[in-house]
């Protein structure tokens, strides 16, 4: 291990830069969480322009917005300082993403009928942007029968619903009209201004997590993977239009815009990765799969004898079923998690497992270890020289991964 700590800051880009989103917030109690919402699409490099229906400002003020945001908010149809003096045809043009959080109703009811009679209807009418809303209301009045006619049509036009998620309503009612988590409506939002994306069209499938594999009821061998270098890499291949399956282990929060699949063992990650791979372009092997099993697993939870005595555990190899994953057109891509010997250790897995190159990182390091959010990796394959790349996070790894790829999928 180096005992030499680096400072170096990693190379980093937020998910949203360089891209406009005009956040439309309208007359829901849920409008106060509407800020924190425009403060995380800032913090992941986005431009928001705010625009505010009246009954919106009755719950939160513009003055808000415009602290957040760094920018003027729009309350009216004739806006003096928009660029072309009619703001709603000037953000429409230059929006990326509309999204209207929270949504009433109401609102709902006027993007269905193609009512423009305020500034954020207008916006949604004139903007060839793609457009998200996430409704927050009762839970009887989203269940009401004009509300689901409305939300259908919706989604007949292309228009993407952001939930609305169960919990706790502020009338004291538990159902379905809570506003969906703003890290999911952000993740909604990067699926939506990447569907079109250079992996539009290509089935990625990801593992992540480290197995566990159980000793008894109660017990399990695992290792210290947390999953965040596999689910990053997830949400790279969403964010650019890739159809993305997730094979995980780990406990983390599910990232929206992505189908999942549940495991715990290395036969359960085997049995879901193996045949979802047949028609798949992609599978990158992220996931930190126990390569020894305890031999005899003990239906009932193991006592500790009196006087204790020492307990021999006798483990299993568990079988590499990466080389099983085949597929009409499929590239494969391993992951190495080595204390020494990176390279020549890395380059080691390439023929047996298949892949096409192996990334590999030295777990020993403070800032690229298990739980970091920063990962420094050697990409190997079988003719070139190494590429190291700097200390990155990890979704920034999870875009060069597919950079390196995409080459690959279009030669096949």
């Amino acid at each position: 291990m180096s005992s030499v700590i680096r400072s170096i800051q990693p190379v980093s880009r937020p998910p949203l830069d360089g891209k406009t989103v005009v956040l439309g917030v309208t007359g829901s109690i849920a409008a106060y969480k509407a800020a924190d919402l425009a403060s995380k699409l800032v913090q992941a490099g986005a431009a928001v322009d705010v625009v505010m229906t009246a009954a919106a400002v009755e719950f939160v003020g513009a003055s808000t917005f415009e602290a957040l945001t760094h920018r003027p908010v729009t309350t009216g149809l004739w806006e003096a300082h928009s660029e072309l003096s009619i703001d709603h045809v000037a953000l429409a043009m230059k929006a990326d993403c509309v999204l209207i959080a929270p949504s009433t109703a109401n609102t709902l009811a006027k993007l269905a009928l193609g009512i423009a009679d305020d500034p954020l209807t207008s916006t949604v009418l004139a903007t060839e942007a793609p457009v998200v809303v996430a409704p927050a209301m009762d839970a009887d009045m989203y269940a009401s029968p004009s509300v689901q006619r409305n939300i259908e049509t919706l989604i007949n036009d292309d228009i993407i619903i952001a939930g609305p998620a169960d919990g706790r309503l502020a009338s004291g009612l538990i159902g379905k009209g809570r506003l969906l988590d703003n890290e999911l409506i952000i993740g909604l939002v990067r699926q939506a201004i990447g569907k079109f994306g250079d992996y539009s069209g290509r089935r990625v499938i990801v593992s992540a997590g480290g197995t566990r594999q159980p000793i008894d009821p109660v017990r399990y061998i695992s290792n210290r993977s947390t999953g965040k270098m596999g689910y990053a890499i997830a949400e790279a291949a969403r964010d650019r239009g890739a159809d993305v399956l997730l094979v995980t282990a780990a406990n983390l929060p599910e990232p929206s815009g992505i189908q999942m699949i549940k495991t715990v063992t290395a036969d359960d990650m085997r049995d879901a990765v193996v045949p979802s791979s047949v028609d798949a372009d992609l599978l990158v092997m992220a996931a930190a799969i126990s390569d020894f099993t305890p031999t005899h697993i003990s239906k009932e939870k193991i006592k500790k004898k009196n006087p204790v005595e020492d307990m021999s555990l006798e483990l299993s190899k568990v079988e590499d079923f990466m080389p099983m994953a085949r597929g009409r057109r499929l590239v494969k891509i391993a992951f190495a998690a080595e204390t020494s010997n990176i390279e020549a250790n890395a380059k080691l897995k390439l023929a047996p497992k298949g892949a096409a190159f192996v990334v590999a990182n030295d777990v020993t390091e403070h800032d690229s270890g298990f739980g970091t959010d920063t990962i420094r990796v050697t990409i190997v394959d079988a003719n070139g020289t190494p590429e190291e790349l700097p200390l990155m996070g990890k979704l920034d790894v999870g875009h060069a991964i597919l950079d390196r790829a995409l080459p690959l999928l279009t030669q096949l």
